[in-house]
């Protein structure tokens, strides 16, 4: 037979059996294609020319605030400044060179946004409380916050006695009984029993005595006794200043515009309207809350990014439509900028006149840069001025980086500016649509823009609420989707032209009119909230994954060309390690008065009387729904007046000691004893945290692995940090932490004679 090499097929001889060859493959691969390196060099040329590196300069610049929050102590500022100064002085110096040039500008960045840390915590350094004190206080009421259980100060301190001036803090949070007049510049005094901010509830978790250090407050507390304004001696050094005096009156001015709109709305919804124009959330119940919490519209009530643009906008239509209804003026006169520049005034009036908190601030700077663009003639919504916003916002007050606000607000705009266009590209008409179909394409466009942002906005920020809040929302999109139509189109509008009208006494049925949109609101809300897992309760999400994902969110938004692909590394390795979250086994309290233990079937058992709102933290970091007057919480534990027991996973005891006398029995057999009391010298547990441990390490965690047990403080290693409990007591020496050997554990054989079960007497 011939060798026929023209076709694919052989031809068989006579009984033989046919093989069939495969085909050549027709579509030849273009190897030039996986060329790693040119791809890369392509989509870096193509974010140069669309101008993509400069959002890049806030990145580092706020990779350098971490570095520095990682820090020990206050480092020096020259250290920072001159690598700063020396990398920008070489990018401009081999600026020809460009690869070099835009690797020194990054680093300068990121010295650059070390040193704006270190200036901030030496700017705010103030005295801080170490120890609980009751004593006479004296001070100027800076700002007053009505709620249902009393009100909430915030005392400029004159005079503090038995406190040396060195630890004397200059302001002071506190809380007074209901019944008490008082107005915000009033000069009073009272004894108060004062402590200092709390460390966090565990190692990770929310750090109030951080934000309370950048705030300026060094003490919180309540009230005690009789309370008594007072007027301030004549030419006394004790007179408030002229910042204290604004602060006040602007205060005073929110607390009476509060009140009016209360009174006006009536019941749950006067209280979320006037939150919803003057950021005073304290006449909101707590039931009202937590149905906004579930239905994902919680951040209506918070003045931040929505309220500000919703207020500039409204600024910027009525100036713009009043103007154009004349026109001469509107040939003649730059109507948009006009109107632009009537919108900056508004939204830092606006500011200043909601208390201007770290997020209004935030988001009214991005307003203004926003608006400043439509003066020059630029695009208002840009990447390129979503980072100036954020340099100005990270420059001014770097911690704004560590919290929620910062964080969910430019990811949730950054996402929304770089994917909802993607989502919104424009489907052909048909050449034969009717009239219907082309008022039903009208009216599904908005709609489809408002469900498109809302879902975009909600996966932005979901890592964020993981980590911070340890909740989800998934019918949040249906709660945005239905509510916030109503405060875009009736409650803001209202608000806007209630407080025009407010100074003239005509502002009621402008509040009334306001209430009855508010109360669809809550109406949505309260349905929203009802379905099926409508709060969902995850368990803290690591640093490593929050961080992973941040990466992705930030590779996704940033870039115009196909190195957005590249995000899906980070974010999948993040999914992947939030998917299997680091759970501890003992959560213990930092003075010892109570301790949450993993037991046998999973769940955390608690035992001694920690305050509701550490264990409220501890089970949220679990990821445990349970309320802590869940009965289920105690009923593991085998208590008696001594302490208790708990039966771990593994066949370990945990004790707590709440007796001396239980030492020798629970040292002799448990695996870890927890304890306020200080244990003997002898005890032979395998871990031992009493009073003495626990006043070195704060609060405490554990986690038992086959190789180890791991063991995490809120103070840590040798590392301390300004508004650490460390560095205002010297005599804390920092306890060490991280994996140590696990030690043999006794034979578990505690007998059940004389235990009962339940919470301790």
């Amino acid at each position: 037979m011939e060798d026929n090499r023209e076709t694919p097929y052989r031809i068989p001889r006579p009984g033989a059996r046919a093989v069939v060859l495969p085909r050549p493959w027709a579509y030849p691969v273009e190897w030039r294609r996986l060329d790693g390196r040119g791809w890369l060099s392509r989509s870096i040329a193509h974010e140069m020319d669309q101008r993509r590196l400069f959002p890049w300069i806030p990145v580092f610049f706020g990779i350098g605030i971490v570095l520095l929050f990682q820090a020990d102590g206050q480092p020096a500022l020259w250290a920072p400044f001159g690598a700063a100064a020396s990398c920008a002085a070489a990018a401009v110096a081999l600026r020809r060179v460009q690869a070099v040039s835009i690797a020194l500008i990054a680093i300068a960045a990121l010295f650059a946004g070390f040193s704006a840390g270190a200036i901030r915590m030496r700017s705010v350094a103030a005295p801080a409380l170490s120890r609980i004190v009751v004593t006479p206080v004296t001070g100027f009421i800076e700002s007053i916050e009505d709620r249902p259980e009393g009100k909430r100060l915030l005392l400029h301190v004159v005079e503090m006695r038995n406190v040396p001036d060195a630890e004397r803090p200059e302001r002071i949070r506190v809380s007074v009984r209901r019944g008490i007049e008082l107005s915000p510049g009033q000069l009073m005094t009272g004894t108060a029993r004062l402590l200092p901010p709390s460390q966090p509830a565990w190692p990770g978790g929310y750090d109030f005595a951080r934000d309370a250090y950048f705030k300026g407050i060094g003490a919180v507390g309540s009230m005690v006794g009789q309370i008594r304004p007072i007027a301030p001696p004549p030419g006394a050094s004790s007179a408030p200043t002229w910042t204290l005096w604004l602060a006040a009156s602007v205060d005073g001015a929110r607390n009476a515009l509060t009140e009016r709109i209360a009174t006006s709305i009536g019941g749950a919804a006067g209280g979320v309207g006037a939150a919803l124009v003057t950021g005073k959330r304290g006449l909101i119940p707590e039931q009202t809350n937590a149905v906004l919490r579930g239905a994902g519209i919680y951040h209506i009530v918070s003045i931040s990014g929505l309220h500000m643009v919703l207020a500039a906008g409204t600024f910027f239509w009525l100036v713009r439509a009043l103007l154009a209804l004349a026109p001469g003026l509107a040939l003649s006169w730059p109507v948009k900028k006009i109107a632009a520049l009537a919108a900056m005034v508004g939204a830092t009036i606006y500011c200043i006149f909601s208390g201007s908190d770290v997020a209004t601030e935030r988001s009214l700077i991005m307003t203004l840069v926003m608006f400043g663009a439509v003066m020059a003639d630029r695009p208002a919504l840009s990447i390129r001025n979503l980072s100036i916003s954020a340099l100005v916002v990270l420059a001014r007050e770097p911690e704004a980086l560590l919290g929620p606000s910062f964080q969910m607000s430019f990811s949730a705009v950054a996402a929304m500016m770089a994917l909802v266009p993607l989502m919104h590209r424009r489907v052909p008409d048909g050449g034969s649509s009717g009239l219907v179909a082309r008022v039903a394409s009208r009216a599904a466009r908005p709609a489809f823009g408002l469900v498109t942002t809302t879902l975009v906005a909600s996966v932005a920020t979901a890592p964020f609420a993981a980590y911070h809040f340890q909740s989800l929302n998934p019918y949040g999109l249906v709660g945005n989707a239905l509510a916030l139509p109503l405060v875009s189109l009736v409650a803001m509008p209202c608000a806007v032209l209630g407080v025009l009208a407010y100074p003239f006494g005509l502002d009621r049925p402008i509040w009334q009119l306001m209430g009855g949109a508010v109360s669809q609101v809550l109406g949505v809300s309260t349905w929203v909230g009802g379905f099926g897992g409508s709060t969902l309760v995850v368990s803290a999400l690591g640093s490593a994954s929050l961080v992973l994902l941040s990466v992705g969110l930030i590779l996704l938004t940033l870039p115009a060309s196909s190195l957005r692909w590249l995000a899906v590394v980070p974010a999948g390795v993040g999914l992947a390690c939030a998917a299997v979250p680091y759970r501890y086994d003992v959560f213990i309290d930092r003075d010892g008065a109570g301790a949450a233990i993993r037991g046998r079937d999973g769940r955390l058992t608690l035992v001694g009387r920690p305050s509701r709102f550490i264990a409220e933290q501890w089970l949220r970091a679990d990821g445990d729904a349970r309320s802590v007057d869940d009965a289920s919480l105690r009923r593991d534990a085998r208590c008696d007046r001594a302490g208790c027991v708990v039966a771990a996973a593994g066949g370990r005891w945990i004790a707590f000691v709440q007796e001396f006398s239980a030492f020798e029995e629970d040292c002799r057999r448990a695996a870890v004893v927890v304890s306020r009391l200080q244990a003997p010298p002898g005890c032979k547990a395998g871990f031992v945290w009493d009073g003495g441990s626990l006043k070195e390490s704060g609060a405490t965690t554990i986690r038992f692995t086959p190789e180890a047990v791991e063991v995490r403080s809120v103070r840590t290693g040798s590392q301390i940090r300004p508004w650490s409990e460390a560095a205002h007591r010297p005599e804390l020496s920092p306890a060490r932490e991280g994996p140590r050997r696990a030690q043999p554990i006794p034979e578990q054989d505690l007998p059940e004679e004389g235990v009962s079960t339940g919470e301790p007497d």
